[in-house]
């Protein structure tokens, strides 16, 4: 049997006021004329941010939802160049501390995917400069948190740069100048562009990293390649991870919109690949990428409990007969 538990990312579109995201500009930062000002207003806007999270893992508590992905927007303008002497963890660290401790006591998978200009196989020094820089956040985040921060963070390849080749050894090359620290964080993802499936898992088996099948993107990019007979090689890729294989799920928005994702999720998508991997791990965490955010998860499971071929456990979360 393979339990499969189902998560969402960042936002919820049944609480009202509760973005993790807000922000402020470094345009807006300037017009405020008393620097100390302006950096106690962005200290306010993160802890509201860190609040709103609070809320967020509170409303994924009452309704059984053990799997979700903060944003990585939770500190406006912490890794801005012109305010590199901000030390914004400091008045933060007990909100931290007790969002981690709340997500803890309520057994919730939580993690991190940055944006896309977190390359490292950059061509460009300064951009893995800031890719370090950004996933350093990322960790200190973690840490106050006290959550371990193994396997909490999802990146992609990166640019092929017009030659895949020299881009997947570039990945290689510079991961070696990426602290061990954040080795140990990363989790890669195959993309609906560039790097296949194959091409990510050559560099996860090469580096030891795990790897987050992305099944829409996988349909996107798939050049003839079968991902059923690669699936060993995912599973094999998590087998020193303290966490269960986790991937995510969307579905196309349209055939012609095909690499975009749909506000919900295709049922019927979703469950070919089930069907497929059943058995395969006795537990798989699949966070839902859809435009719909949790209500699109909670649509899903009233799909999925009209279904004689699973046990539903809660309410995000059954079994595969």
């Amino acid at each position: 049997m393979t339990m499969v538990r189902l998560g969402y990312v960042a936002m919820s579109m049944e609480l009202t006021n509760a973005s993790p995201s807000k922000t402020m500009t470094f345009a807006q930062f300037q017009k405020i004329k008393n620097r100390e000002a302006a950096l106690r207003k962005l200290e306010r806007i993160a802890l509201t941010n860190i609040q709103n999270t609070y809320r967020l893992l509170k409303h994924n508590a009452a309704s059984n939802i053990h799997f979700y992905r903060l944003t990585s927007r939770l500190i406006p303008l912490a890794n801005h160049e012109e305010l590199l002497d901000w030390d914004y963890i400091s008045p933060l660290k007990e909100a931290l501390h007790e969002l981690g401790a709340y997500a803890k006591s309520n057994n919730m998978r939580i993690d991190f995917h940055p944006d896309h200009f977190v390359l490292i196989n950059s061509q460009k020094k300064e951009v893995l400069k800031t890719t370090i820089k950004t996933l350093n956040l990322h960790h200190a985040l973690l840490k106050e948190m006290g959550i371990d921060t193994t396997h909490r963070c999802v990146i992609h390849v990166g640019g092929n740069y017009k030659d895949k080749e020299k881009s997947l050894e570039r990945f290689i090359t510079n991961w070696m100048m990426v602290p061990k620290k954040l080795q140990t964080m990363i989790m890669l993802e195959n993309d609906d562009t560039a790097f296949t499936l194959d091409d990510t898992l050559y560099l996860c088996e090469k580096l030891g990293i795990p790897l987050v099948f992305d099944y829409h993107h996988h349909l996107a990019n798939y050049h003839r390649q079968n991902w059923e007979e690669n699936w060993d090689r995912v599973v094999h890729s998590w087998k020193h991870s303290p966490l269960p294989i986790k991937m995510h799920i969307s579905s196309p928005k349209s055939e012609k919109a095909f690499r975009h994702h749909a506000d919900y999720i295709d049922i019927d998508m979703f469950f070919k690949f089930l069907r497929e991997i059943k058995g395969s791990v006795p537990q798989i965490d699949c966070m839902i990428e859809a435009k719909r955010k949790d209500e699109s998860l909670f649509h899903l499971m009233e799909d999925i409990k009209r279904r004689e071929d699973v046990e539903i456990m809660d309410g995000s979360s059954f079994i595969l007969k």
